[in-house]
């Protein structure tokens, strides 16, 4: 590692992600999952939250090179049989203990690329299933919880395959995750209290008007999206029952609602490459038809993107539609992550699946079928893949037809 300073930037990124991430209180418990390569992140993040005033800090390792090895060998009926001990420590760790969950992703987005696509979307169903409650309970923000970013070695060399060594490579993406990060900053905390003051300008904006539907046009792609009534429009800063602030991605640029999955009619091209579940997804291509998906295809993983789609419950609709300007300093920097978490806050996205029900009011009082029956979309998964570009305009539809333009070739116009 050469990179300059790192030691004290790692623990400033530590400190940010405890203190500003979940935003660790007296008494917390902590769950951390992360890549054994990234033990050293793990150190800082475990003392800081002990020295916050964590009460308990759990870690969950996990390896690229064997989760890969476990996908290849297993059975399915293997690779899909999660131990009950395993649901019910999850659950316990959601319903009795409200664990403040940090997840570190560093992982070689190709990672599972010589997998069966049919194995892998099989135990992500099965998973969703089986991981219900936490992921309930992670979409009404009952707990706080903050997915951030590590350079792992295949993930570095994807980005930049063009440096001459590993280390380099490894050096360049830290220093990405740093900057967009804001750790070079002198207070990195109060810089990202100015920076969610800006986000929350738009999306207070959005919530007054209250648009009816959203039309996004950009070369292939005419899609129009109905809006729920009394949607709200949200960004960086959630809250916990108990009124405590958490930042769920880090970084972020996006201001972010669900659409009216009954209202979705047109086609949308996708701008970015999108890594799931170890696949990579390349040129994707989504037809609407009467609020559902009725189509997609991919330039290259069509099979997995086809899986997710139609191989799982609620997987025809969309659960987000959130707004990313061009000019944000993700975007900026021109490099493409290959990594949702970086490439969804440098480009508008979509998410298909299920919409968070803190996007609407009272959402987290509904029943499945009262989110239903307001238009939000239910289901066991939520993965986001970015259409957005400097050539992309959006409009917003009032109830009474008037269109107000909140999109110009990339950027804010409202």
């Amino acid at each position: 590692m050469v990179l300059p300073n790192f030691e004290e930037n790692l623990h400033k990124y530590a400190k940010l992600l405890v203190a500003k991430g979940i935003n660790v209180q007296p008494g917390d418990w902590v769950k951390m999952t992360i890549n054994v390569d990234q033990a050293p992140l793990a150190r800082h993040i475990t003392k800081e939250a002990y020295a916050t005033g964590a009460e308990k800090v759990i870690v969950k390792w996990s390896d690229d090179e064997i989760t890969k090895e476990h996908y290849l060998h297993q059975p399915v009926d293997v690779l899909t049989n999660i131990p009950d001990y395993e649901i019910q420590e999850s659950e316990d760790h959601v319903l009795n203990h409200r664990v403040s969950r940090l997840s570190i992703l560093s992982s070689d987005p190709g990672l599972l690329n010589e997998v069966d696509p049919a194995k892998v979307a099989e135990y992500q169903k099965v998973a969703g299933k089986a991981f219900h409650a936490q992921r309930k309970a992670t979409q009404n923000d009952d707990l706080k919880w903050t997915v951030a970013a590590a350079a792992g070695a295949g993930w570095a060399a994807k980005v930049f395959p063009d440096l001459a060594t590993p280390e380099e490579q490894v050096d360049a993406l830290w220093d990405q995750i740093f900057k967009t990060c804001r750790v070079y900053e002198d207070d990195p905390i109060a810089a990202w209290d100015q920076h969610k003051d800006k986000l929350n300008e738009k999306a207070d904006k959005l919530n007054e008007i209250q648009f009816e539907a959203l039309h996004y046009t950009a070369p292939g792609t005419d899609l129009t999206l109905g809006l729920p009534k009394s949607h709200i429009w949200a960004c960086a800063g959630s809250q916990n029952p108990k009124g405590e602030e958490f930042i769920a991605n880090m970084p972020t640029e996006e201001v972010f609602t669900a659409p009216d999955t009954r209202r979705m009619d047109g086609v949308v091209r996708s701008s970015k490459p999108l890594s799931y579940a170890g696949t990579l997804i390349e040129g994707i291509e989504v037809h609407f038809k009467d609020g559902k998906i009725v189509d997609i295809t991919a330039e290259k993983g069509g099979d997995a993107i086809k899986k997710l789609v139609f191989d799982n419950e609620g997987g025809t609709g969309l659960g987000e539609v959130a707004l990313v300007p061009d000019p944000s300093p993700i975007s900026q920097s021109g490099i493409i992550f290959f990594n949702t978490l970086f490439d969804e806050n440098a480009s508008n996205h979509l998410a298909i699946g299920s919409a968070y029900p803190t996007t609407i009011e009272g959402g987290t009082k509904m029943s499945q079928e009262e989110l239903q029956q307001n238009g939000m979309n239910t289901s066991t998964v939520h993965v986001d893949f970015m259409i957005g570009s400097n050539k992309m305009n959006i409009d917003g539809i009032k109830q009474d037809g008037t269109v107000v333009p909140i999109f110009r070739n990339g950027d804010w116009a409202i």
